[in-house]
């Protein structure tokens, strides 16, 4: 039922409502609903220019949601409010030698702004993931609990504090990658790693795109144990740790752990890859430097709104298509997930159907419109539209969760 008027939510002069618990999010939905008036869930903002413009006069800011509530560093566990940043998280991780193993992008940098942004429920509200997802997996694979608030102004709790706590556990993974259309997230539990000892990077110099699909192939095939595995054509290469490798192609490769394992990996694949090139290795402190960059996008953060594609397809296959793209546009890009991952930066957003036609004639994949300026994110299928049954049971989500349409409505679907 909604609340009464006397105990109605009030928004701050900017038209937020900034709540201070789990409680208050309750209120101000439930008011929401009563009044027929959609929020935007925002935490500190930093992934707010990605999906479909919102039209919504009010917000719901979370960033007040502040506070690790609970971490056992020998349970490998750790409990926060949504709205806690994700760099606080890292740093009390990296006191006890621990990670978010997911290694979670930070979009910063491509719209702009410093590293370092980023709220805990943000995070997983739009499933973030780093090079590691080919190894790990995504947010959607760690996380253990939530609490939430759905569109009716209801509560519900998810899984629980214990890594072998399954109950639930799907409610919990719905809500990574739903972008605050189903409920509102307030409380988190993830499951934390031990960070590797050490991390190094095999790199080949000077293969092109199909050529280096198949290095990336036979590296994931081997027993290195390879946590990372990406390909920066020359157009970008130099655009990643301050330049330091300007010239040809790179393919790279990591491995991480203890450093006579590295050490006796490093030296297995590069053996390994002999035929494709000669191999390099890169030390740790370059190593991460590079890897951090081809996380967070950098060589195409270039303080512009020109498109840039995130796209998922068969490593394989992902090559070709973008050489046949390449001949119709003037995209560049580069490849992370064994090839698997390709972030395209597009000269102008009349290229959206081009893409996804050759992505078509290419097997099919998803595609997702990172950056772009306002009118192009209101004119273009932001998300890879959904194939009808699928549709058809994203729809049944929404009613259930959301009936009133009232949380982020139109981010991911015009209308919804």
């Amino acid at each position: 039922m909604p609340v009464s008027k006397e105990s109605d939510p009030v928004a701050s002069e900017d038209g937020a409502f900034r709540p201070r618990d789990h409680k208050d999010v309750v209120e101000a939905v439930a008011w929401a609903v009563s009044e027929a008036t959609p929020l935007e869930v925002l935490g500190q903002g930093t992934k707010r220019r990605i999906g479909r413009p919102l039209q919504c006069r009010l917000a719901i800011d979370l960033t007040g949601l502040s506070e690790v509530t609970l971490y056992e560093p020998e349970e490998l566990v750790l409990s926060a409010k949504a709205g806690t940043p994700v760099a606080e998280v890292r740093d009390l991780l990296a006191e006890h030698n621990q990670e978010l193993a997911f290694e979670p992008m930070d979009y910063g940098p491509l719209f702009g702004t410093e590293r370092g942004g980023g709220t805990l429920g943000g995070l997983l509200a739009v499933n973030l993931s780093g090079p590691r997802r080919l190894k790990v997996g995504a947010a959607r694979d760690h996380i253990l609990g939530v609490n939430v608030v759905s569109g009716r102004g209801e509560s519900f709790k998810s899984g629980g504090r214990v890594v072998k706590n399954v109950t639930g556990y799907d409610l919990s993974k719905l809500m990574a990658g739903s972008w605050g259309t189903l409920g509102v997230v307030t409380d988190l539990t993830f499951k934390v790693l031990p960070s590797a000892e050490t991390e190094k990077t095999v790199i080949v110099r000077g293969l092109d795109d199909e050529a280096a699909a198949s290095a990336m192939a036979r590296a994931m095939g081997s027993s290195a144990e390879v946590s990372g595995a990406a390909h920066l054509p020359e157009s970008v290469t130099g655009q990643v740790a301050a330049g330091a490798l300007a010239g040809k192609a790179s393919t790279l490769l990591r491995i991480e752990g203890f450093e006579k394992s590295v050490n006796y990996r490093a030296s297995q694949l590069s053996a390994l890859l002999q035929s494709h090139g000669s191999c390099n290795l890169l030390p740790q402190a370059l190593s991460r430097s590079i890897w951090y960059d081809i996380r967070d996008v950098a060589p195409f953060a270039d303080n512009t709104e020109r498109p840039v594609w995130r796209v998922s397809m068969t490593p394989t296959r992902a090559c070709h298509m973008v050489a046949d793209l390449r001949q119709q546009t003037g995209a560049d890009a580069f490849y992370d997930w064994q090839g698997g991952l390709v972030w395209l930066r597009m000269e102008s957003d009349a290229e959206a159907p081009t893409l996804r036609a050759q992505m078509a004639r290419h097997g099919g994949g998803h595609a997702t419109l990172v950056r772009a300026d306002m009118a192009t994110r209101s004119a273009t299928d932001v998300f890879e539209p959904q194939l009808p049954a699928l549709e058809a049971l994203s729809a049944r989500l929404k009613e259930q969760f959301d009936p009133s349409g009232v949380l982020n409505p139109g981010r991911i679907v015009a209308g919804h």
